[in-house]
Formats: structure tokens, C-alpha cells, sequence
């Protein structure tokens, strides 16, 4: 991802305001290290650049937790600041190639945009990790009144799936960067056909990563109207017999299994062709929803109302992780703004699938920085026991 090698410079020189194309919002400093983060924005996105230090050579680098979709915005950022300051630039990647990118701005959706949007096709389908896309663009346009729902947390596979949506026409593909295990909270209710999840990642050594589990599978079936499937395909024996094991659960109290091996798809992708030379098995599990489930609510407040900076607050608060019933909080690292306001960097949320993401805070409250997060019961408790802990 973007980033430049740099001579050491005077941080002193990084002034809110515009550097080019760029307004740089705030710096803050690192209570552990001697690294600094700043917050910019571009083109109505905000997000942060990391200076990472070393002896003699320092980073500036894009921020993994508030990145932008479009890496030329962040690389527009970083050029930018650099340009403003006239740093010493010792290594680049930094080149922005605008005749290569062709995002299709309007078919590239946040999770925020979940809260409140309509559905303009007569029914609606998600590809969770779709990969290089071969088979969501090849399903678009196989079926051009259902909409799919590309979900892929790979920043540079989202990317091509945008520009082949703009090169071939298509008008029936959203394209979400981001955790389909929190996402699909914030999907209505009986409103999917189908749910593709095409070669997950096997995680064997940390199966507590994997996509499939019994909470997915409860999100997945009040997703899906009834009729509608959860298709799962792999070249993985342990995933396949993990994800029946899953499905059907001692704790499952219902569910409709279907199973097939070495079933040939339409479409297949470069992937699945190099596994079928190999003479690799392929299995299909679909489970069919067979209830109509409840609308999903999701009236929460993230709001820090409440909340203001006071001195002494980062010896207050715990370092180490808070342990709780069904979810957890963890303030991983601390920057100071000023004598009035800090960054907080933390982790919360449910313990397989959780938030990740940066509170600001000054004498006039607080918020999340970029997004806020998702609206999940699990998140707004660990949201509740944030606020507690930034009011002692």
C-alpha cells in the first residue's frame, strides 16, 4: 500500500490546513513511541497518514483502520504533505496512474450507507470474498434484475471489481470493502435469494477466522427469504466437514442440508481450474432458509455526548484488554492532540468478529474518527462500556 522512505523532517511544519489538494485536519503524537499520526482529508474522505520513525529513515504511510476505497486518494495525501514540506523522498510508491483508475464511484458502498438504503432490484444477492470477481460480474450478468452485493475485505480485489463494472456496463453490482461478518447485521431481513461464499479462506491453524460459523449461519438465514441459500464451495476437506459440523450443530435446532461434490459450475475461476488439474476434490454445501425471520432493528446511538477530554485521562484508562459477556474492549494506543484533545486507536466488539477504529476526544465530546461503527447489539454494548471508561 502507499508510503514514502524520508529524510527525518521538522514535524513542526505539518500546520492544519491546505497542503494542495489536501487539508490536513490534525497531528498527534504517539504516548509510546515516537511516531506521529495525522489526519487529513480529500475529497470529502477523511482518514489518517502514519509517520512511522526510525533512526535515520522515517515512513509516511497510509493508516490501515480509516483507509479510503480509492488508494489514489491516499496517494494524492501523502504526495501532497510531501510536496508542501519539500521532503527528502529517498523510496516511492506513490505514483498515481489516473488513466488506470476508472472507479465506479456510485456502485461502491460503505457500511454506513446500510443504515438507511433501498434495494432498487427485484431481489438481491451477496458474494462474500469474491476474489478477482470472475464469478459475481459473471452472475450480474447472467441475472441483470437482481442485484448483487459484492463483499471483499482485499483492498485491490474491490478495486478491480469497480473498474470491471465500468468497462463491461454493468448497473446491478454494489461493491463493499469491508468484514461480511459485519455487514450482513446490518442487511434487512427475507430480503437475499442467495448467499455465495465461494473458497473462504480454510484458517486452519486460526479457525476463529473463518467466515463460516453458527453466528454467520443465524445472520445468514434471517438474511434470506425463505427458499433462498447459503452456498458454500471449497477445495478444503477439514473446511467442508468444520462447515457441516457447523450446520448441523448439536445447538442448530433446525436446518435444510443439501450436499454435492465435484458439481461444474458456469463459470470458473482461474483459481478452481488450477485445483481441478490437480485432480483436487470440490464440495458444495447449501443450507435452504425455510422461516420468514424478524425485521432487523437497528436504532442505536454511538454518540460520546457525554464526553470530554480531561487531564490525566490516559493514566486512567486500562491497557490491557476488558473481558465481558459476549464482547470485549481494548484501548490499543494513545495520541496526543493537544493539551485539550486525543486520538484513541482500539478494538471492540464481539471476540470473532470485531470493530477496529479511532475515538477522538476534546473538551466538546467525542466521536469516531472516519466511521462510526457497525449497528450490531454487540457493538452498541461495547460501546456503552467505552463511554464508561472515558468518563472516569
Amino acid at each position: 500500500m502507499p508510503h514514502i522512505t524520508v529524510k527525518p523532517f521538522d514535524t513542526s511544519a505539518l500546520t492544519e490546513g491546505k497542503h494542495g489538494q489536501t487539508t490536513l485536519l490534525f497531528k498527534s503524537q504517539d504516548l509510546s513511541s515516537t511516531d506521529e499520526m495525522i489526519g487529513v482529508e480529500i475529497e470529502e474522505e477523511k482518514f489518517l497518514l502514519h509517520i512511522k520513525k526510525a533512526k535515520s529513515t522515517w515512513l509516511l504511510k497510509y493508516d490501515k483502520v480509516t483507509r479510503p476505497l480509492k488508494v489514489n486518494l491516499v496517494k494524492q495525501a501523502i504526495s501532497d504533505i510531501s510536496a508542501s514540506l519539500e521532503l527528502e523522498v529517498l523510496n516511492s510508491n506513490i505514483n498515481i496512474h489516473k488513466a488506470k483508475v476508472m472507479l465506479a464511484g456510485i456502485y461502491e458502498k460503505s457500511i454506513g450507507d446500510f443504515v438507511d438504503i433501498t434495494f432498487p432490484f427485484e431481489s438481491v444477492a451477496i458474494e462474500v470474498g469474491f476474489g478477482s470477481g470472475k464469478h459475481l460480474l459473471y452472475q450480474a450478468q447472467k441475472n441483470p434484475n437482481r442485484l448483487f452485493i459484492g463483499i471483499e475485505i482485499h483492498t485491490p480485489s474491490a478495486q478491480q471489481v469497480l473498474r470491471q463494472i465500468e468497462l463491461q456496463g454493468l448497473t446491478n453490482i454494489w461493491v463493499v470493502n469491508y468484514d461480511a461478518r459485519l455487514l450482513l447485521e446490518m442487511i434487512p431481513s427475507n430480503l437475499c435469494h442467495q448467499i455465495f461464499v465461494h473458497f473462504p479462506v480454510p484458517w486452519d491453524k486460526k479457525p476463529h477466522r473463518r467466515v463460516i460459523s453458527k453466528a454467520f449461519l443465524e445472520e445468514s438465514m434471517r438474511v434470506l427469504d425463505v427458499g433462498g441459500k447459503l452456498e458454500l464451495r471449497t477445495d478444503s476437506h477439514k473446511y467442508f466437514w468444520y462447515a457441516l459440523d457447523t450446520f448441523l450443530g448439536e445447538d442448530i435446532a433446525k436446518t435444510a442440508v443439501e450436499i454435492r461434490k465435484n458439481k461444474a459450475l458456469e463459470i470458473t475461476s482461474k483459481y478452481e481450474a488450477r485445483w481441478l488439474r490437480q485432480e483436487k476434490d470440490i464440495y458444495d454445501v447449501y443450507v435452504t432458509a425455510t422461516e420468514q425471520s424478524a425485521e432487523r432493528i437497528l436504532d442505536f446511538d454511538f454518540s460520546f455526548n457525554t464526553t470530554e477530554y480531561k487531564e490525566g485521562l490516559v493514566e486512567k484508562m486500562a491497557k490491557k484488554p476488558l473481558l465481558f459477556e459476549g464482547f470485549f474492549v481494548h484501548f490499543e494506543q494513545f495520541y496526543q492532540v493537544d493539551n485539550d484533545a486525543i486520538l484513541i486507536k482500539l478494538a471492540f466488539g464481539s471476540f470473532d468478529r470485531p470493530e477496529h477504529k479511532y475515538i477522538w476526544v476534546d473538551k466538546n465530546g467525542g466521536y469516531y474518527f472516519g466511521s462510526s461503527p457497525v449497528k450490531t447489539v454487540t457493538n452498541h454494548m461495547a460501546h456503552l462500556k467505552i463511554k464508561e471508561c472515558l468518563n472516569v
